[in-house]
């Protein structure tokens, strides 16, 4: 090709000898053409000398489907649980031909989210429930977005949800606290913003166990943490919100000499590698998300199709008892 300008599907068939219905025919793999092998090969490698690459805007007109699914990304960090999730995610969709594209804009709600990823016309979007309303929702489906999915821990009427049940990590971490004899139960809130949500979601399926727990806002910060444990009294069991604070914990708590779990006993969550390498090893809470994104990839494909579809749970909860308790 000459200059900068891209090879066309026209381009493709000129140098192939054949029709342009017949490079998309061949490029598409579309069942039921009589198409002779010689020809299919004459295209494909007409395609790959001149570097033909399908324009997806094109599809999208000719088909009405981009095959996109859009995951709007939470505002929230996004730790190695997330990252591996999203990543498998992305694996099992493509295996079903999907490609799915992560939209940043965190901060964008409502119906100013709902056009900006319409606009690349997904045939699925995946989103926050706090970032989806019933107007925007509205928006995506004018739009043609065939499967609309929340992410949270309660569903909405009108659309499938990926629920993550956090009041059961909270009571899950209790109750193994409660089994250990500890009678005065702390549970950690962190201050930050973006995860502070899931924390009081936590906090509530803390006291679901049967026994008053005294809510510690945190920042995630030596000083508070040390603060904080210098104003224990001794025989406290503390559910930390994840491991990351769990382990905030327990440096704190080596510094003001107390021991774990002989003077305080400890609970995390998330089951992260260095949970197994802390010193005591951490108690914690372990999501299972092994089988989060099939279930996932089935529920997008199946609304895709026209199917009626449910709710979806995003883990099982295991306790993974340690040293710390």
């Amino acid at each position: 090709m000459s200059g900068n300008r891209p090879a066309t599907s026209m381009d493709v068939a000129r140098a192939a000898g054949v029709s342009q219905a017949t490079v998309s025919y061949v490029l598409n793999d579309r069942p039921g053409s009589r198409i002779s092998e010689e020809t299919r090969a004459r295209v494909r490698d007409a395609a790959e000398r001149l570097g033909y690459v399908p324009h997806a805007g094109a599809r999208t007109l000719r088909t009405g489907s981009s095959g996109l699914v859009l995951v709007a990304l939470p505002d929230v960090p996004q730790g190695s649980l997330a990252t591996g999730l999203l990543e498998e995610l992305d694996r099992k969709l493509g295996g079903r031909g999907y490609t799915m594209v992560q939209y940043g804009a965190r901060e964008v709600k409502g119906v100013a989210a709902a056009k900006a990823w319409a606009e690349l016309r997904p045939v699925a979007v995946l989103a926050d429930l706090a970032r989806l309303t019933g107007a925007g929702i509205e928006v995506l489906r004018a739009a043609g977005v065939k499967a609309i999915i929340g992410m949270g821990s309660e569903g909405i009427g009108g659309i499938p949800s990926v629920l993550a049940d956090h009041e059961g990590v909270g009571a899950l971490a209790v109750r193994h606290l409660m089994e250990r004899g500890r009678t005065e139960i702390v549970a950690i809130v962190p201050r930050e913003e973006g995860i502070r949500p899931m924390g009081l979601e936590r906090l509530r399926g803390a006291r679901s166990a049967g026994v008053p727990v005294r809510a510690v806002d945190l920042a995630f910060d030596e000083g508070e943490a040390a603060a904080f444990v210098a104003g224990l009294s001794g025989g406290e069991g503390v559910f930390a919100y994840n491991d990351d604070y769990a382990m905030l914990l327990l440096a704190a708590l080596h510094d003001a000499g107390l021991a774990v779990p002989g003077d305080v006993a400890v609970v995390g969550c998330d089951d992260l590698p260095l949970a197994r390498l802390t010193r005591p090893r951490l108690t914690t809470v372990r999501p299972d998300l092994s089988e989060a994104p099939a279930s996932i990839a089935t529920l997008i494909d199946r609304l895709v199709r026209g199917e009626t579809c449910g709710d979806v749970g995003i883990w099982t909860l295991q306790l993974i008892g340690r040293d710390s308790t």
